[in-house]
């Protein structure tokens, strides 16, 4: 609450007012009684006004103060609170901002609201909608949400006194997939088997409610096989007795009693348990290693949760398929108690939870273990106590997280590639502002002093420099996928043909180069100077590898869609592809290096051999290329590397002939309208258009050049940044055109042209990548005034 808010007294009602009030309130009632001459009626009007103003009195009173208080939410006390929560959970308020979250989203998320994820256009359509229906209903379900490889469930309540607040609560859909996995499994084959072994079968939400069970577990419960059992309640089919045993409510008391077996299925908000039961004839199970149980066992086996049965001195007596596939075990063999599965530091607190449930209640526990033969990752350990089951006493569950484990692994390593990628993106765009700089001047420099002079070889030599430099940054820009790229519809061989001359002088003597190509071959969309880059950076790696000399073979091949499909991969989409393999007969890769070679900067070369960006600006290309690329390697046999490029099938266009241009069509007229935030670009760039012929108007930011644009009405071409503080150049231009709607844009930025036009929805622009000279600046204008 605020001070302000605070410090105000309690209003109280004026005396004087409220005596002047009764005054009027019964003069009216008098000259009523006199006018009319019913006491009755005079006396109910005086009621009726006084009953009134009492309850004006107490609305203003009760309003009064509300208007002042102000709430402001203890963000310490949030998220003390949301951190008890085990499920990844965050509050925002009505703008969508983050008000607290706990740690278990900050681990998942990192410093993202919930609507600012990096999504795709449906995704974030959901989340909108799931928001704006738990604003309007109080609370709402997104029953999938996919962030990256994450599959997640995301439930939203409206909170706070005002219901202005959104509780967003994040769990994985695991279990929810784990759920509809076991319900098929019971009510099909696996569930007709079981019924075969007289062994019924029934899956129940946390209410009790029946959401699956086999046909043999209806035939007892409801006495029809194939009745619909889903959607009734477990309690109104199975009774218990005094003595705590279990039966059917439809067999009646004196039916046959029941062995029930609870598995824990789904956790958390809303469990789901599956019930396993067996008829009792009082001498139970004699082990379950026996005959009797060897049914049991095979068909447990056929159940996809990790299983197992511990008897009363807490030693194995059986374990399923799943429960040693989750603990590493091999299938023959058991160890003899379950603490022999966790390292040392656990092994205590398991024991102990094995030895209390088998002589207690049956209740049940989860606790967080690390396994002997993975301790980096811990797993969850369910730990139950049973009855019926002859000796076995204790049921543990044991969920196989390797899968969920590569996926956190996925989501890291793209977090940690995005991050990098935002980085490079940046520093480039930094960097190319400031290599504009030094081209255009030494550009203008070159423009007053000709080959012969004294200081001619060192701008040159500045220049040169320079363009290695600018080199630099695209190989940044390459391996983020934010690169310019110029795409054009080719033939790989082409490609290799090119390039091939090249490659002979990198290679030397001692590699042999074999190129292969194959037949059909489908046309592809990509950028020819970034494939010649490609595969330039492959051949390099592979002559390093290959110190001795050895053979390098380029080899193209057509993938139709059904190989493609037989390739089982579930990164390459079915679809047809020209493919190219990039092959040596090197020292290899180890295989524990071979899922880091794409890394930024990672290298296996000795220090001040490589920096670690060649292998991550072709997996960059190739992914922005809208390609794939697969490394295959063994130590001392060599390494393949296949780049799978999706076909192209619209029809290819005719090359287009490069015209020489001369200085004479460089020069023009017109008035120009630069607008760039960065001094020196804005000084170089004025200076080259200047000496080109153009008067030149320059604004430091979009709000200076939309006041020159007033007051200057000649203006023939706006030369524009795209990225300014205050106002950028996209919000420049479409302040621009409201009062000059033909006026032809160029736009100039350090970042990719691919990236801006996402973002930019203006018609009629053209964009110039930095760094760039003072000839392609004059050509760009040139052309742009031609397009008017």
């Amino acid at each position: 609450m605020s001070t302000a808010a605070a410090s105000l007294p309690p209003r109280r009602g004026n005396p004087a007012l409220i005596a002047a009030a009764v005054t009027i309130a019964f003069g009216s009632a008098a000259a009523l009684l006199w006018l009319v001459g019913d006491r009755l009626f005079a006396g109910a009007f005086l009621v009726g006004l006084a009953g009134l103003g009492g309850l004006l009195l107490l609305t203003r009173r009760s309003a009064a103060p509300s208007a002042v208080v102000e709430m402001r939410p203890d963000t310490a006390l949030l998220r003390a609170a949301l951190d008890a929560s085990p499920l990844a959970s965050a509050i925002t308020d009505s703008s969508d901002a983050m008000v607290a979250a706990n740690a278990f989203y900050w681990e998942w998320f990192g410093h993202a609201v919930p609507t600012g994820f990096p999504l795709d256009d449906e995704a974030v359509e959901g989340l909108r909608r799931t928001a704006g229906a738990a604003r309007r209903d109080g609370r709402a379900t997104l029953a999938r949400l996919r962030i990256d490889s994450l599959v997640l469930r995301v439930e939203v309540a409206c909170i706070g006194l005002g219901e202005d607040h959104l509780l967003w609560t994040f769990s994985r859909a695991e279990d929810l997939d784990l759920v509809r996995q076991v319900q098929k499994q019971i009510g099909g084959e696996v569930g007709r088997r079981l019924g075969a072994a007289g062994m019924l079968a029934a899956l129940a939400d946390g209410e009790g409610v029946l959401i699956g069970a086999n046909r043999a577990f209806a035939a007892r419960a409801v006495g029809e096989a194939d009745a619909v059992t889903i959607g009734m309640p477990l309690v109104n089919l199975i009774g218990a007795t005094e003595d705590g045993g279990f039966h059917f409510l439809a067999e009646g008391a004196a039916g046959t009693p029941l062995r029930i077996v609870q598995v824990p299925v789904a956790e958390g908000r809303e469990p789901v348990m599956l019930f396993l039961m067996l008829d009792d004839s009082g001498a139970g199970l004699s082990r379950l290693g026996s005959d009797e149980g060897g049914n049991l066992n095979a068909l447990l086996d056929f159940i996809p949760l990790g299983l197992a049965l511990a008897d009363m001195d807490g030693r194995f007596i059986y374990l399923n398929k799943a429960f040693r596939k989750a603990a590493g075990l091999s299938m023959e063999g058991k160890p003899a108690y379950p603490g022999d599965l966790v390292v040392d530091e656990d092994k205590a607190a398991v024991s102990e939870s094995v030895r209390r449930f088998a002589r207690g209640p049956t209740a049940s526990s989860d606790m967080a273990v690390r396994l002997r033969n993975n301790p980096e990752e811990p797993v969850a350990l369910t730990i139950a106590g049973t009855r019926g089951l002859g000796e076995a006493a204790v049921i543990l569950s044991l969920k196989d997280n390797s899968e969920a484990d590569r996926l956190k692994r996925q989501v890291a390593q793209a977090t940690k590639m995005q991050a990098v990628g935002q980085l490079a993106g940046g520093v480039a765009h930094d960097f190319n502002n400031i290599l504009t700089a030094i081209l255009g001047y030494c550009d203008l420099m070159l423009m007053r002093h000709t080959p012969g002079d004294s200081d001619y070889d060192d701008i040159q030599q500045i220049r040169s420099n320079s363009n290695r430099a600018a080199g630099l940054t695209r190989q940044l820009l390459a391996f983020s996928r934010q690169q310019t790229l110029r795409p054009q519809v080719l033939q790989l061989p082409d490609v290799i043909a090119e390039v091939s001359n090249l490659l002979k002088r990198l290679l030397g003597e001692t590699v042999t180069l074999q190129v292969k190509h194959g037949r059909n071959l489908g046309a592809v969309r990509a950028d020819p100077g970034q494939l010649e880059q490609v595969i330039v950076n492959l051949a390099v790696n592979a002559r390093d590898a290959m110190p001795g000399g050895g053979t390098l073979t380029l080899q193209t091949f057509a993938v139709s869609a059904d190989e493609a499909r037989k390739i089982g991969s579930d990164i390459l989409p079915v679809a047809e592809y020209t493919a190219l393999r990039v092959g040596d007969t090197g020292t290899g890769i180890p295989s524990g290096l071979l899922g880091k070679i794409f890394e930024p900067f990672f290298t296996t070369k000795e220090i001040g051999k490589g920096t670690g960006l060649g292998l991550s600006t072709v997996y960059g290309i190739v992914k922005q290329s809208g390609g794939f690329i697969f490394a295959e390697s063994e130590e001392g046999q060599g390494t393949a590397f296949t780049i799978y490029l999706p076909v192209h099938h619209a029809e290819a266009a005719p090359a287009r002939s490069l015209r020489k241009e001369t200085a004479g069509e460089l020069w023009g007229t017109g008035t120009i309208l630069l607008v760039e935030d960065e001094a020196m670009v804005r000084a170089v760039a004025e200076r080259a258009l200047t000496r080109h012929g153009y008067t030149v108007l320059t604004a430091e930011n979009g709000e200076a050049a939309l006041e020159i644009l007033a007051r200057e009405g000649g203006v023939d071409l706006m030369i524009s940044d795209v990225v300014m503080p205050t106002m950028d150049g996209p919000t420049t231009v479409r302040e621009a055109r409201k009062s000059h709607p033909d006026l032809p844009i160029l736009f100039i930025s350090g970042y990719a042209e691919e990236q801006l036009r996402k973002s930019i929805d203006l018609e009629r622009v053209a964009f110039l990548a930095k760094p760039f000279s003072v000839q392609k600046l004059a050509e760009a204008a040139r052309d742009a005034l031609a397009a008017k």
